[in-house]
């Protein structure tokens, strides 16, 4: 299985250790699915960890440790070519659309606007794509 993680969620891995996105990023670097990442998705991580709010919890090194570990352990992909037949209420989301439909993978996020069109598209929380890595691999819960 192949997904696309959504900054927010690469993010929250980084903040906390524990949580259900660290648990679908160590699952990745256990080899249970493949990360594809994008020129956009790597760029808008960057840009996000640049926050000040965020520098307070994520130091510039760290930042660059791990955007340095996903580009070298994830398969980088292109960009999307197109724009998506669904549309996120926030524009900026769109190429996660675009990239996930284009690649036929699920998307993982913990934005709303992206989970409210888990009806029309592939889209799962951190924690239901455990699950669902759970059943596809036949591993006890």
């Amino acid at each position: 299985m192949r997904a696309v993680l959504d900054p927010n969620v690469l993010i929250s891995a980084v903040l906390s250790r524990s949580g259900a996105p660290a648990q679908v990023l160590e699952a990745w670097a256990q080899g249970e699915f493949e990360l594809a990442i994008s020129p956009a998705l790597i760029a808008e991580l960057e840009r996000a960890l640049a926050y000040p709010k965020l520098r307070e919890l994520i130091s510039e090194s760290e930042a660059e440790e791990f955007v340095g570990w996903l580009r070298a352990a994830a398969e980088l992909v292109d960009d999307p070519g197109a724009e998506p037949a669904i549309r996120s209420d926030d524009p900026g989301d769109d190429y996660l659309i675009a990239l996930a439909a284009e690649l036929q993978v699920p998307l993982v996020s913990g934005d709303r606007h992206l989970l409210d069109l888990a009806d029309r598209l592939p889209v799962f929380t951190p924690r239901r794509f455990l699950e669902l890595l759970q059943r596809s691999t036949g591993a006890p819960d």
